[in-house]
């Protein structure tokens, strides 16, 4: 097999296909949540929290030299994509209605017993 057909196999298979689509999804939605910390979340929560604390911008607060404003906007980046990730999932599977489980057959003791109420009849 050649290097190129066995190249193509493998670029143009469904998973890996997936996962890059995946990855540029999340590259996208990693910018969408930013603005909205930085954009919405910032100004309207903790811009008055900020002012009340003598700093304009959160990369400013720090305590005896150890600047925690960055970490403190990690943190908050982190609960809006955590929130917002399980507001979409939680849609989905609304949505996605999970397929419904054929009718179980007879169990194994409801088939002997069948068979022995059969045999006790001849």
């Amino acid at each position: 097999m050649g290097f190129i057909k066995e190249f193509k196999e493998f670029a143009f298979k469904g998973n890996v296909i997936d996962l890059a689509v995946g990855v540029i999804i999340g590259g996208a939605f990693g910018s969408i949540v930013s603005s909205l910390v930085e954009d919405v979340i910032t100004p309207l929560l903790l811009n008055p929290t900020l002012k009340a604390a003598g700093a304009e911008d959160i990369a400013q607060l720090s305590w005896n030299g150890v600047t925690y404003g960055n970490f403190l906007s990690a943190i908050i980046s982190f609960f809006c994509i955590a929130m917002v990730l399980f507001w979409l999932i939680k849609a989905a599977n609304k949505v996605v209605k999970p397929a419904e489980a054929a009718p179980a057959g007879p169990s194994q003791e409801e088939l002997l017993t069948e068979i022995r109420d059969l045999l006790k009849q001849k």
